[in-house]
């Protein structure tokens, strides 16, 4: 599958098979998350990968939107060091785009779990905390999000999308 129809195909599932993930797609998945770019090539973001059940299960309620996480084969938790780039997050968000185009490329389905919340600091401290605890993972770093993967159970229907022209500007904004 090319990269304009993993982008066309791509949707947010909420329910999986039961199905594991074989070794040779993780293997897949952790290398589109390892080439992602990031700035200055700098290594700001790093990757948890889970396939446990009983910890996909103990994560689930890192948010209360997560609840699909319980029914995942596997999950990638991105996790960015600001210490190291200031573009940590825009690192780990671009890391987790990736791995969900490349879910999708190989027939999985992924879902996105926000756990760092850029608006509400007590919230998102909650969210990390929680994910921090259950991984291991240091202070010093910041928990941007849980993505949910594993085999569609349903495949949701094409997504309806707003005109072209509502995003689109030609040479300057224009309203």
């Amino acid at each position: 599958m090319d990269v304009l129809a993993a982008i066309e195909k791509r949707r947010e599932i909420t329910q999986f098979k039961s199905d594991p993930i074989p070794q040779d797609v993780m293997d897949k998945l952790s290398r589109a998350l390892y080439l992602a770019p990031s700035g200055n090539n700098l290594p700001s973001r790093e990757f948890i990968l889970i396939t446990e059940k009983e910890m996909l299960r103990k994560l689930t309620p890192t948010t209360p939107y997560m609840q699909w996480l319980e029914q995942a084969a596997g999950a990638v938790v991105i996790i960015a060091d600001p210490a190291l780039s200031k573009y940590w997050l825009q690192d780990a968000s671009i890391a987790g785009g990736f791995a969900w185009l490349t879910a999708v490329s190989l027939g999985l389905g992924a879902a996105w779990g926000a756990v760092y919340h850029a608006e509400d600091a007590a919230e998102s401290a909650k969210r990390e905390k929680h994910v921090r605890d259950l991984l291991g993972i240091p202070g010093q770093y910041r928990v941007v999000a849980i993505i949910g993967l594993g085999y569609p159970a349903v495949e949701p229907p094409p997504k309806e999308m707003y005109p072209p022209e509502r995003v689109f500007h030609e040479g300057r904004f224009t309203s």
